[in-house]
């Protein structure tokens, strides 16, 4: 398992110290958190590692049905956590998309995880009117995969700006999109149906887990409603929005994320 999700410990685990364990958003690599382990080298054990599909892990090992859910991505995480013996006090920080996925693992295996922090969650990307806004109209995702079978390269270049959000929609933008320009197109399909079409709505309840919601000021993918609707959803949430413009406060703004994860996790 090692090999197949690419993972990397930073600091060998001890059940003395807390575990972090870090999974990147769609169209994305572990290489996206390289300016939040910094903050907890020494104070943390740290578990790094990439979706099959995504980043360095084994293509190989990819399955299209088993990763056209999240339960495709959820039995990553675990077999990640299992592979290095971790049993319990996982403390999970999902980015996008896996923060559906470390809230679904923890429903699966409720004593693993001791808490989650959720950087720019969202349930669900589609509107419900008139009781949920999640920011796109089915026919928005639809253009959206046509685009990307249609103009794979051009897709990259339409969206990464939109994720990367102003004023760092160039040089971020440009990471993005070589970041999603790098996964392989018919893989990337797979996650972004699995991605933009997920619906976790009613399975926030059923988290047990307390959790720290990081909203984006503005955020083209996730707006304030969807952080306020998962907030009054999921018992022993705090919400905390920060004053950043994007999809990406931990890369754009990783002093703002490392901060408020310090706080919540009482290592400052």
């Amino acid at each position: 398992m090692r090999k197949r999700n690419n993972v990397h410990v930073i600091d060998a685990i001890r059940p003395d110290v807390p575990v972090l364990v870090y999974a990147h958003g769609f169209g994305c690599s572990q290489h996206m958190w390289r300016h939040i382990t910094p903050a907890f080298e020494g104070k943390c054990h740290q578990v790094l590692f990439d979706y099959v599909g995504c980043g360095q892990s084994d293509l190989a090992a990819f399955d299209p049905v088993k990763y056209a859910s999240l339960k495709g991505y959820v039995q990553d995480v675990l077999d990640v956590c299992d592979t290095l013996g971790i049993e319990r006090g996982v403390n999970f920080v999902g980015h996008s998309v896996s923060a559906s996925v470390g809230l679904l693992a923890s429903i699966e295996r409720p004593t693993l995880f001791d808490r989650l922090i959720l950087v720019g969650p969202s349930p669900c990307y589609l509107n419900h009117a008139p009781d949920y806004f999640g920011g796109f109209e089915r026919k928005d995702l639809d253009g959206l995969l046509d685009l990307m079978d249609q103009n794979f390269m051009g897709w990259s270049s339409y969206l990464a700006p939109i994720v990367a959000g102003a004023p760092q929609a160039d040089s971020l933008g440009g990471e993005l999109s070589e970041s999603f320009c790098s996964t392989d197109p018919t893989m990337a399909r797979i996650f972004a149906q699995a991605t933009f079409f997920a619906d976790s709505r009613e399975d926030l309840p059923r988290v047990t887990r307390p959790s720290l919601i990081l909203q984006h000021g503005k955020d083209a993918l996730a707006p304030l409603s969807v952080g306020e609707y998962m907030h009054k959803k999921l018992r022993g949430s705090t919400l905390e929005v920060l004053d950043v413009t994007g999809h990406c406060a931990h890369m754009s703004h990783p002093h703002l994320v490392t901060a408020a994860m310090q706080r919540y996790l009482s290592l400052t």
